[in-house]
């Protein structure tokens, strides 16, 4: 039984140095994710007394004894009828050694779409599997897309270890079967770790149900595991959000989103290709030498030149390439389908521009949750990095020009 002293907030993170770790979580149904994502926020005290209470007083309804922890993360009403996450769900905790961001995303292959938008910024994934039913398609469907949005580090959770007897044979079986899947697709990482959600057994607290099991909890995983922001160190890109004009001055205004900055640097302007350099540098209304991503920042240029909303100011020793024609590997999200031949917008950082769907390989048409790669040919040139590269300049949105809903979530490929 759990009582409101086990669930007092965590110690509040004392240093500002401490970094934050963006992480999403995926499961087939009834895998138990959010059984483990609820157990996750209650044994690391990062729920509130009155949360826990609304969980009880909803489990006792439909006649547990002990409280759903998966109620604290289905909020919808429809994903507690059903007992299945549908919408990507947020939480943001903390422990003394680091703030976490956690995208909780649907397993249901219907809601694909959901894991693509939750993962796209995460820098850890953690997938489970249920220690009977083992790798099943939709484990490698996640897998798949895990590798498709690059996250750099993998967890394989293999939840009921308890309906396993906590067998260790077991265990290996299915983390090899994984490890071996998911190393084909290119994933640079992968920790399994087993679990038991439901019990709270390698969670936050070791098992001492399997003493066999020498590494670390989940928890302990997600606040030691190296994360290197690799936008940090990729070269600058600035995309124009808006230009301020002051005193007959000019200003270009936006976020750094890779990269970083410094006055007398020298720079060109995509797609115009114009070069000049960095006369001064505006953080928070401050003067500063050096910019640091993801800063929001305004900057001025030491040559008069036309530059606009939508442009791209980047490093003039490592420009993006330019280009009318590239392929891309895409999810699409809307339920309208995608086709050969239809005229859409092309949304990449704050540029926006007409875009004609040259070819769908492999495929007719894209439903929604459909994977696949597809040519595009841009009206304007625009400067796209490869996503491999870098995540923010090399993903796109493609948009349905006639009343602005989103149809397509884009990664570009290295030029051929």
């Amino acid at each position: 039984m759990l009582n409101a002293s086990d669930t007092a907030p965590a110690a509040t993170v004392a240093s500002a140095e401490v970094d934050t770790l963006r992480f999403a979580t995926a499961g087939s149904v009834d895998d138990g994710k959010s059984t483990l994502v609820g157990r996750l926020l209650h044994d690391s005290k990062s729920v509130l007394s009155d949360q826990l209470d609304a969980v009880e007083l909803a489990s006792r309804n439909r006649g547990w004894s002990v409280p759903d922890l998966a109620l604290l993360t289905d909020g919808l009403r429809a994903e507690r009828e059903q007992g299945i996450t549908i919408d990507v769900a947020y939480r943001y905790f903390a422990t003394p050694r680091r703030r976490f961001i956690l995208a909780d995303t649907p397993g249901h292959v219907q809601y694909t779409r959901n894991m693509v938008t939750g993962a796209s910024t995460a820098d850890l994934a953690v997938i489970l599997a249920d220690a009977q039913s083992g790798i099943v398609d939709q484990t490698r469907r996640h897998a798949a897309i895990a590798a498709l949005l690059r996250v750099p580090h993998l967890v394989l959770a293999v939840n009921k270890m308890d309906l396993a007897d906590y067998d260790h044979p077991r265990f290996k079986e299915v983390a090899a079967e994984f490890t071996a899947y998911a190393a084909g697709l290119g994933l640079p990482e992968i920790t399994a770790i087993p679990v038991c959600a439901l019990l709270g057994d390698n969670v936050v607290t070791p098992s001492a149900a399997m003493n066999w099991y020498h590494g670390p909890t989940l928890l302990e995983h997600l606040e030691t595991v190296p994360v290197t922001h690799e936008t940090a160190a990729a070269p600058p890109r600035f995309p124009v959000q808006y230009v301020i004009r002051h005193a007959g001055i000019r200003h270009y205004a936006g976020q750094l989103v890779s990269g970083r900055l410094c006055v007398e640097d020298a720079v060109t302007v995509m797609p115009s290709g114009r070069t000049t350099t960095i006369t001064s540098l505006d953080v928070l209304g401050h003067h500063v030498t050096t910019a640091h991503t993801p800063q929001s920042l305004s900057l001025r240029l030491a040559d008069d030149i036309d530059v606009a909303r939508g442009d791209l100011i980047v490093s003039a020793s490592s420009p993006p390439p330019l280009a009318q024609e590239f392929t891309a590997d895409v999810c699409h999200l809307a339920d309208k389908p995608l086709r050969p031949g239809d005229r859409v917008l092309l949304k990449h950082t704050t540029r926006t521009v007409l875009a004609l769907v040259a070819d769908l390989h492999n495929t007719a048409q894209l439903g929604a949750n459909d994977l696949a790669s597809v040519t595009l040919r841009t009206a304007q040139p625009i400067a796209v990095d490869p996503y491999a590269n870098n995540r923010r300049t090399g993903s796109f949105l493609l948009i349905d020009p006639a009343d602005g809903a989103t149809l397509t979530a884009g990664m570009a490929r290295p030029p051929a």
